[in-house]
């Protein structure tokens, strides 16, 4: 767990819960009251939220957003929140956390990233606003069903049975793709104007969400056209047409925003952060975050910890 100097936002690292790097998964159910609510805070991990009980606000990126029993949502890493529960409440969740590289490219490419994943790669990247008044709902038997797959993650965890890795993989995925059904009938766009275009759309927001999870591993357009199925060309040519982006210019903008908080929030060296967000030759990273920031990686973080210090107020 590291504490940063960032608007007093404590920082958790993977490490305090996920003791396999093969593995990187935890699971199991909290309930907070007035006492034990986490302060506001980021991680590293991709973290899913189950409310099984009670009611609360959740304080997400500094907005304000009301919570009850079947609510479910995602929190992506370095997105910062907590939840104010009211005095004599509790608030029951089940916590699914877990890295990206949980699922690699192999997986992906036998299961088809299409909308029977969108609950993973399209919703969690809206708008905050849209995000959270869209969120998924659960009541009566879907709730029934959600808590029970997710009761049987927790049940697998904790025993470590012999299997128990590969099988919380294929049942991670089933409830992603579960939950990704539900989102997509609860959100479902009556009779567009352009159905194509919303097709259109729907696809690069997957592709996003695709580039957004695994930023940090070897990406290539072969192998992206490979995995949606569709030609280099083409993939290139819409890509650019509704992002404004080419795909690699859209890799590096993550990759670089990325490594930005990392050197504003973290102590660890430029060359280990070129690595963490998918650059194997540090000269090449910084080269690139040069041209594309205006300073050297060594600069940006040594300006940014005198505005740090200048803006800490006294009790912080």
């Amino acid at each position: 767990m590291i504490v940063k100097g960032v608007g007093c936002e404590l920082r958790i690292e993977s490490s305090l819960y996920m003791e396999e790097e093969e593995f990187p998964f935890w699971i199991d159910h909290t309930v907070h009251t007035t006492r034990n609510t986490p302060p506001i805070h980021a991680h590293d991990f991709i973290e899913l939220v189950y409310v099984t009980e009670g009611e609360a606000e959740h304080l997400f990126e500094g907005e304000h957003y009301p919570l009850s029993k079947g609510d479910v949502f995602i929190i992506n890493p370095g997105e910062v929140h907590t939840y104010q529960v009211k005095p004599n409440s509790e608030l029951g969740i089940v916590n699914c956390l877990f890295m990206p590289s949980l699922f690699n490219e192999a997986w992906l490419r036998g299961l088809g990233i299409s909308e029977s994943m969108d609950y993973f790669y399209v919703h969690p990247f809206l708008e905050k606003c849209e995000r959270f008044h869209r969120c998924l709902k659960l009541r009566g038997q879907e709730a029934e069903d959600i808590r029970a797959k997710l009761e049987e993650l927790a049940d697998e965890f904790k025993s470590k049975r012999k299997g128990y890795s590969p099988l919380i993989r294929l049942q991670l995925v089933q409830l992603l793709i579960v939950l990704s059904r539900i989102y997509v009938r609860q959100n479902v766009i009556t009779e567009p104007l352009n159905v194509k275009a919303h097709e259109r759309k729907m696809f690069i927001q997957r592709i996003c969400g695709y580039l957004e999870r695994h930023y940090d591993q070897k990406i290539t357009i072969a192998s992206l056209s490979e995995l949606f199925n569709i030609s280099t060309r083409h993939l290139n040519r819409t890509f650019k047409a509704e992002t404004g982006k080419t795909v690699i210019e859209f890799i590096h903008h993550i990759r670089i925003t990325r490594a930005m908080k990392l050197l504003t929030e973290t102590n660890e060296k430029v060359i280990w952060i070129a690595m963490d967000v998918g650059y194997d030759d540090p000269a090449f990273f910084t080269r690139l975050f040069t041209r594309k920031v205006g300073c050297s990686p060594g600069k940006y973080r040594d300006q940014s910890n005198v505005e740090t210090l200048q803006s800490d107020l006294p009790g912080c």
